[in-house]
């Protein structure tokens, strides 16, 4: 049975160069090749294949976003191909996952394939990857507050932190305020305070969690009672203290 293999990469010379490589793998069949990461979203959910070639830098969608959006099912064994990403590299070889730097030699890629066929037969269907939940954790960690991913039927959006004004509790979910849009979240709130907490972000009520950088004033409305007031003009009741706010204000 042969392995079905999806190619992503925004440059022709890199896509064919690995399709020439894998011309001489008897056992594996190119089933897609993608220029950016949203036709390889779409190429992987169609097809579900058992090998992924991803660039770690493309258009419309990069690789560490690209994998984010798949559910463990789809999750296919993924080999990523670099030009220069240094930081990348050390958390592949942190998390035991395989990479070619690119141009890669006949020889490199041949043992990353070999390896890949060995975790293949590994893996249990939809059975996460350790190794690269690690890798996503690691990426996260070193990126202040991530990239908050909303998936919906119609699109895939990603939130960065500085885009959005402030959170609001609904029941097992959280929405977020981002200008116009409404975003909603399958997330606890004290989730989302601790991945937003190092973005610059404070919880100032039980139930709300406020982009600092958007307060543009406090106001009083009673003996010990605040709100806060956003450059948007929204109004939010605060029961945290005056002199917590005040501190974290001073930190940003």
């Amino acid at each position: 049975m042969k392995l079905r293999a999806i190619i992503a990469d925004d440059e022709p010379l890199a896509r064919e160069r690995l399709s020439s490589l894998l011309a001489t793998e008897t056992d594996v069949e190119i089933i897609a090749e993608c220029s950016n990461g949203a036709q390889a979203l779409q190429a992987i959910q169609e097809h579900r294949p058992d090998l992924l070639f991803l660039d770690v830098q493309m258009p419309r969608m990069d690789g560490f976003e690209l994998l984010e959006t798949l559910t463990p099912e789809e999750m296919p064994v993924v080999v990523f191909t670099t030009a220069h990403d240094e930081h990348a590299i050390r958390a592949f070889e942190v998390n035991a996952l395989d990479y070619l730097l690119k141009p890669c030699t006949e020889e490199r890629f041949r043992k990353a394939v070999q390896r890949a066929r060995d975790q293949i037969q590994r893996t249990t269907v939809g059975q996460p990857n350790p190794q690269l939940a690690a890798l996503l954790s690691h990426l996260h960690k070193n990126t202040p507050g991530g990239r908050i991913l909303v998936r919906t039927a119609e699109r895939i959006v990603f939130l960065k932190p500085d885009e959005i004004d402030h959170v609001e509790a609904a029941g097992n979910y959280v929405v977020l305020h981002a200008g116009k849009d409404r975003h909603i979240v399958r997330e606890t709130t004290g989730a989302m305070e601790a991945r937003l907490a190092p973005a610059g972000f404070m919880r100032i009520s039980r139930s709300i969690i406020v982009n600092l950088s958007r307060i543009r004033e406090v106001q009083t409305l009673g003996p010990g009672q605040y709100s806060v007031l956003l450059k948007n003009g929204t109004r939010l009741d605060m029961t945290c203290s005056l002199s917590e706010l005040q501190d974290r204000l001073a930190q940003v």
